[in-house]
């Protein structure tokens, strides 16, 4: 058997694709996963430091660690409406002088809140589900929000100022790539590539073939446990590009890609490259 760690988020997405790879409930062959569960950012810090040998990350540090990881074709959170919103308890703040809570500095919501207003400078990151807490709270004017609490930042008597997966769409026209699978480079575990991106995708199958039999491994480990809450985190993260990326999620990657490295541009200039 050949082992391999498999950072993973305890995001319904993620444990809704990964469940039955995990649990025994496809063939793996000789290869065995030991599951690394953490937020996006400290997964996205353990990528810089080459710590796992399969790992969930952000699109944006995936673009930082691609000399040590190659992206896979399954198992990404890329889509049409799923993007991050930055929400505020007042409708209209001054963002100039706002102080903004993110969910981590390698993060794709953080890379597409400066690509729509590179000004905004002053920010913290915070663990993305102690975000809402802490606007609600007066700890921060502004929060820059992910996963499920899309769902839920009404309850902290926010208030969204803006959706950045519309954003990158209108100017884009393509969906938004938040997060990817990828493998690590090194000679003992690339070699896997193939096999484990064909599991991945063949987990992502049985989760959508089986989908009740992920639910007390999701609920077990979700932020927020309310039925209603993970199917539609589930229904907005999990889609036909978890699958494969395809043409069209491939394209996507590579105009972040291709935009990142532009820190000339600015907002307006972005539909036109």
């Amino acid at each position: 058997m050949t082992p391999l760690s498999l950072g993973m988020s305890p995001c319904p997405n993620d444990t809704f694709m990964l469940h039955a790879l995990l649990h025994g409930l496809i063939d793996s062959g000789e290869l065995r996963f030991t599951p690394a569960i953490h937020d996006i950012d400290t997964l996205n810090h353990k990528a810089f430091a080459s710590e796992l040998a399969v790992t969930k990350l952000s699109f944006s540090a995936y673009l930082q660690v691609r000399d040590r990881y190659e992206l896979l074709d399954s198992g990404a959170a890329l889509g049409y409406g799923c993007g991050p919103l930055l929400v505020a308890r007042s409708p209209l703040p001054d963002l100039s002088r706002a102080r903004i809570a993110v969910p981590g500095l390698q993060t794709t919501a953080l890379m597409l809140l400066q690509l729509w207003n590179p000004a905004l400078t002053n920010i913290t990151p915070v663990r993305f589900d102690r975000i809402l807490p802490a606007v609600r709270d007066g700890d921060y004017d502004a929060g820059l929000i992910i996963h499920e609490s899309r769902f839920v930042f009404q309850q902290y008597e926010c208030h969204s100022l803006v959706d950045l997966g519309e954003w990158w769409e209108s100017q884009t026209g393509l969906p938004i790539p938040l997060g990817c699978i990828a493998i690590r480079r090194d000679a003992d575990t690339i070699r896997h590539k193939a096999m484990v991106e064909t599991l991945i995708r063949q987990s992502v199958e049985f989760a959508f073939s089986n989908p009740a039999v992920s639910r007390p491994y999701v609920k077990s480990l979700a932020r927020e446990t309310d039925d209603t809450v993970i199917d539609r985190h589930i229904a907005l993260y999990v889609n036909d590009f978890s699958r494969s990326l395809g043409d069209t999620g491939w394209k996507a990657v590579r105009k972040l890609e291709f935009l990142t490295s532009q820190t000339h541009l600015n907002a307006s200039e972005i539909r036109r490259v």
